[in-house]
Formats: C-alpha cells, structure tokens, sequence
C-alpha cells in the first residue's frame, strides 16, 4: 500500500513557491515528483525543492501515469478548464481558491471529478489550524453565550502592480475573489451556517474597474449577522471576531499564522472586561497538504468539502448580483447536509 501521494504542479505561481512547495516538501504522506510550467523559471524552482521531473506544458504532466494528485494555482478563470482537464485524466485535484467564478461552474467541475471518481478540493488552508477548532470548542460551551455578531477583515497592499493578475478582471481579478472569498468561507464554517440574504459594496480601480475592496454583510439561517471586509489597497489585516450575549472572542492571526512560525492566537473577553489569551501551534498549509493526500490514500472522497465549495461560490454570486443591484439579496438555498 502507497505510504504517500505522487503529485504534480501546474505553474510556477508564487503561492506555490512561497507556501505550498514547502508545505509539500513537509507533509509526511505527500512528495511532488513533476511540475509543469513554459516559464523559466521552472528549472530554478524544480532544482530548490528537489523536483525530478520537469513538463514544458500541463497536458504532458496530465499524462505522466506517475503522478496521482495535481495541486492546480492557475488564475482564476482558468481552474474549471483545468480542473476538468486533470479529472479526466484521473488526477485527484487540489485546487487554489476561489474554484471558479460562478455557482455554475463550480457544479460542473465537481461534477466531473465525481464522473471521474477523483476527489476535490479547494484550497482553504485557514481553516486546518488548529486555533479554529479551538474556537468553536469555546462557542460550543456557551462561555460567551449566544453569538449575535461576527466581524471578519482580511486586507493586504497590492500597491502600484498594474501587471499582478489580480488586477486583471478577465482572469478573475478583484478583492471579492481573492480575499472576499476567504471572508465569507471562514464566516459560514465557523459559524456552522449559511448565508439567506447578502449585501455588499465595493470600491473599484478607475483603470482596471477590478473591485479594490469590498463591504459586506450577511444575514445566516441561524439567526446571526456576519460583516465583513476585504480589500487589496489595506495594510495586511487578517482577523475575525464573535460577539456574544456573555462576551467576545478575538482572533488577530485569523488567516496567516505562518507570519508568526504557526502561533494562532485566541483572546477571549468577558462581561466585565476579564480576559485571557490562548496560543494554538500548527502549520496550516502541511496540515493542508497532508490531509487531503490522507483522503486520496485512504480512497475516502471529502463530499462536504465539495459541497462547501459550491455553497460559497453560490455566497459570493450573491455577493455579485447585490453589487450590480444596490440592494440585498437572497441567497438560493441547497438542501444537501454538510458535514463539517
């Protein structure tokens, strides 16, 4: 029996290179055996991380019968072709966020991994750190009471990158897609609930027109409102916030906890200002890796987290269409039961 999974890398993005290589390099049931990019780069990038196997383009990589798994950090617009593409192939796949661009597209994709009988999933790797588990231990025990509120920013400085993809709206471009995404998905997981109406508004470059920031706010099915904000013209800001009947719950390093060698924070507040601070150590893009390659090892597809990727494309359509309109927007319910 396999002891690890045998992947491949579409593109040289610099995800890759930063988090996802080493995380790779690092997981105890994975190891990255090709990579496939037209890019120069690739040799350079091939020999630092110890990759055998370099293919000029994605389809070469998609036929190496050695390769069991894809990690796929195209821009935007590009994961459903390709995510269909390694499916067909047989690869299981491991996809950046968001998936795709649209509800639709995210369906249909899903649709031919499970046609194909690979497993999917979308690269949240937030939430595999452990401070997250942790904090839903804490709401569950009713120490802060009931949850009336959340509050989630996530922001960075793009600064003057004119060529960043991110900049580009026919590649998926936007601070909805790029970090929106990461709001709304951590908002519904850890809250355990789903969106019924949605408003959001945005601030657009005069040039690009790809939305620099975007506000918004959710009403879930449980009863509790959810604002958040996310934006590409910020200092880096990644933190959430539950606001309850009893007290609060702050997490400052929410989204990049690798800026602090793995430490999660967790501040919790009481009625009367009393507070104490917990620390929670992980490496979430490692835990990321190694527990989808469990999945594929262990032949077990994670359903849920298919699910959730379509439900939080469905979010940040309505998130689109309340843009457009000016106004607040129902959010189509699904009734198929995730399990998180």
């Amino acid at each position: 029996m396999a002891t690890k999974v045998r992947w491949g890398i579409l593109s040289t993005a610099q995800i890759a290179q930063a988090e996802l290589l080493p995380a790779f390099m690092d997981a105890s049931n994975a190891e990255v055996v090709a990579i496939a990019s037209s890019n120069n780069k690739v040799n350079d990038i091939a020999s630092k991380f110890g990759i055998p196997t370099i293919y000029g383009n994605y389809k070469e990589l998609l036929e190496d019968p050695n390769i069991d798994a894809v990690y796929i950090p195209l821009p935007n617009a590009l994961h459903s072709t390709w995510v269909k593409k390694a499916a067909e192939k047989g690869k299981h796949v491991f996809c950046e966020k968001p998936a795709a661009l649209t509800e639709k597209q995210a369906e249909e994709m899903i649709e031919v991994c499970k046609k194909n009988n690979v497993m999917f999933m979308e690269a949240f790797m937030y939430q595999f750190h452990p401070q997250h588990k942790r904090v839903k231990e804490i709401i569950a025990s009713g120490e802060i009471g009931d949850v009336k509120i959340m509050r989630v920013s996530l922001s960075f400085f793009l600064g003057d990158e004119t060529q960043n993809i991110r900049m580009n709206q026919k590649l998926g471009g936007g601070s909805l897609y790029d970090v929106g995404c990461y709001c709304i998905h951590s908002i519904r997981n850890i809250l355990h609930a789903e969106p019924n109406r949605v408003f959001a508004s945005t601030q657009t470059d005069p040039n690009s027109q790809v939305d620099m920031s975007v506000t918004g706010i959710i009403e879930l099915d449980n009863g509790v409102t959810a604002v958040f904000d996310a934006a590409m013209d910020r200092t880096r800001v990644g933190q959430y916030e539950l606001i309850g009947t009893k007290g609060s719950i702050q997490v400052p390093r929410a989204f990049t906890p690798q800026i602090f060698n793995g430490e999660g924070q967790i501040v919790v507040i009481g009625e009367n200002g009393d507070h104490r601070v917990e620390h929670t150590y992980g490496h979430q893009y490692t835990l990321e890796v190694e527990y989808f390659s469990g999945c594929v090892l262990k032949g077990e597809i994670p359903e849920h987290l298919m699910e959730n990727t379509i439900r939080n494309m469905s979010a940040i359509d309505a998130c689109i269409e309340s843009i457009d309109k000016e106004t607040l927007v129902n959010v189509p319910t699904r009734h198929s039961k995730i399990t998180k």
